[in-house]
């Protein structure tokens, strides 16, 4: 869809006196202060690319099978024989009539569109959407520039009514990206109408604030469920997000496959394939769950809002029996410590990825064109990492947590990840944080494998203070000793072994979500986000810098200075006489 503007309106928007190139992989655009760029977000867009491209790959041989399978309908099954047709092979850059239909909602610059354009095979049409006129004029010059015309159409809309009306079967997306600026909750409904069944939807959500926990009554009104302030707070927000979407996409007959989970830098970014079926939508409630967390240990516990069994009485064995769980998962006081919950919830408890794509995205990146991406050592890096983590383990624990409840030395993380190993629990490590310990070890294990610890490096006596955690804990005795000398072969993953790059630290002096219609880089940046990007690094930098320095200076100034009132010692302050 697209808005003609007059000329006299476009006349009146003055020429940005800033403009420059901004180059990233094969595109460019042209442009100035006035329309928002983010650099730090090319790991984003990179990702997108290889989504989609492997995306598109899937589609088209669900595509090509479906209709082999309904021209079989049409013969005889002595005249069905002929194999599965090979799916056609397909060139970025270059249109075709039965690719890929994608929108970019918030399109800003145009530059993912066009990004889209040249590295995404089998593209039919990118429509590259914006409210702004002057970011519309701005994805028009830069798609001219670029010479991607016949793949891209710049649209001047609001977001919701432009999906709103992209209702009709004719009219849907194979694919929409939702990348705004902050919570992305108010395009989700028009999203879940406009996309075809078993489309893909790419979200970012930037308000990790918001999802972290900082504001709980805030997450509940954007995305009705409550945060808890945990250490697994950033996988939490992708499960938030996820539970935001599924309730969206259930309104409507649908549900969702979540693909890949990413949480990085400032953001999240969830990729979604939605699907109609309405037996599946019954699923959903099992999918969900309410997270108790306990106000004195932090150990938490999930029960899911919903239980699924199978139905004996049915003639069908897949046929399943929905059924409502009795609760509350746990105790007035918490069973480890004796403090009081915290009830938080709900969040998505089913899976956050999908392993057979996982595995097809990560031999992509490898193997394929893809491997040329600007940041294809962090996604590999990353997807590695995903695809070593546990898929049926909602949340971590961190040693560093666990250990400062007990007033312990941190076990290293070699030695805990080996201890539970030996033991015969499962253990990963979280793409989310770098000191993650996910695993199926009930909180039971994990604090009796910190009792046996504890023996090798006793807490202080002083600190067994009766009511606290530490006290109601260490007071109980190890039910076995755990091994924390021997590696087990399994404790060091990988990606680890590797040294891949899991874990990405800051990328850029001034990285953050960055400041609406504003280019994120050179002189354009406001001067606001220079002073509170990483001001704590900075200062902190600057102190050690200036230490010794200030050191000496004030050892000179105490041998000059004679002494004064100032130097000599208090008297005490006499208490005025009463009457």
């Amino acid at each position: 869809m697209e808005i003609d503007e007059e000329k006299h309106q476009q006349d009146t928007i003055p020429k940005n006196p800033n403009e420059n190139i901004i180059r990233e992989r094969h595109a460019e655009i042209v442009s100035g202060g006035n329309v928002f760029y983010n650099p730090v977000q090319e790991f984003n867009r990179d990702l997108s690319i290889a989504v989609l491209n492997v995306y598109q790959q899937r589609l088209t041989k669900e595509r090509c099978e479906k209709a082999l399978k309904k021209q079989r309908k049409k013969v005889n099954e002595a005249e069905a024989t002929s194999p599965i047709a090979t799916p056609p092979t397909y060139v970025a850059g270059t249109q075709y009539a039965d690719g890929l239909r994608i929108l970019e909602a918030l399109a800003a610059t145009g530059l993912r569109s066009i990004r889209y354009a040249q590295e995404i095979a089998g593209v039919r049409q990118i429509v590259a959407n914006d409210l702004s006129r002057q970011a519309v004029q701005s994805i028009n010059a830069n798609v001219q520039h670029n010479k991607v015309e016949p793949l891209i159409e710049a649209s001047h809309a609001d977001a919701m009514t432009l999906m709103y009306l992209s209702t009709a079967q004719e009219k849907r997306f194979d694919a929409v990206d939702l990348d705004p600026y902050g919570c992305p909750n108010r395009f989700l409904d028009g999203a879940m109408q406009c996309l075809v069944d078993g489309g893909l939807l790419l979200v970012t959500a930037t308000d990790m604030a918001v999802l972290a926990g900082n504001a709980p009554e805030a997450c509940y009104v954007k995305y009705g469920s409550v945060p808890l302030r945990m250490k697994c707070c950033h996988e939490m927000a992708l499960r938030i997000l996820l539970h935001c979407i599924e309730s969206h996409a259930n309104r409507y007959g649908k549900y969702i496959e979540p693909l890949l989970s990413v949480s990085a830098d400032f953001y999240v970014r969830i990729f979604v394939r939605v699907h109609v079926g309405q037996a599946q939508c019954k699923l959903s409630m099992s999918k969900q769950s309410w997270l108790y967390q306990c106000t004195g240990c932090d150990t938490y516990t999930l029960q899911p809002l919903g239980i699924t069994k199978p139905n004996p009485t049915a003639g069908n064995p897949q046929q399943l029996k929905y059924g409502i769980p009795t609760g509350p998962a746990v105790n007035t006081q918490c069973e480890h410590c004796g403090h009081r919950h915290h009830l938080g919830g709900p969040i998505w408890s089913a899976p956050l990825h999908n392993p057979d794509f996982v595995k097809d995205l990560l031999e992509a990146v490898q193997e394929t064109h893809l491997s040329e991406l600007g940041t294809q050592r962090r996604i590999v890096g990353v997807l590695s990492v995903v695809q070593e983590e546990l898929p049926d383990v909602p949340l971590y624990y961190t040693p560093d947590k666990l250990c400062s409840v007990l007033k312990l030395e941190i076990v290293p993380m070699l030695k805990f990840r080996s201890a539970l190993l030996h033991a015969g629990y499962r253990v990963s490590y979280s793409h989310a944080s770098k000191n993650s310990l996910k695993t199926d070890a009930p909180p039971s294990v994990l604090w009796d494998i910190l009792r046996c610890w504890g023996k090798r490096h006793p807490v202080r006596p002083e600190r067994m203070i009766p009511g606290t955690p530490l006290q109601a804990i260490l007071s109980k005795a190890c039910t076995r000793d755990y091994e924390f000398d021997e590696l087990h072969a399994a404790a060091n993953p990988k990606s680890r072994r590797s040294a891949l790059s899991r874990f990405q630290t800051n990328p850029a002096p001034h990285w953050g979500p960055g400041t609406r219609a504003t280019i994120m880089i050179g002189e354009n940046k406001l001067p606001k986000s220079y002073r509170n990007q990483n001001k704590k690094q900075r200062h902190k930098t600057s102190q050690e810098a200036a230490g010794p320095q200030k050191e000496q200076e004030s050892v000179e100034a105490e041998e000059e200075e004679p002494e004064t009132e100032a130097h000599l010692p208090k008297q005490p302050k006499l208490e005025a006489a009463t009457a």
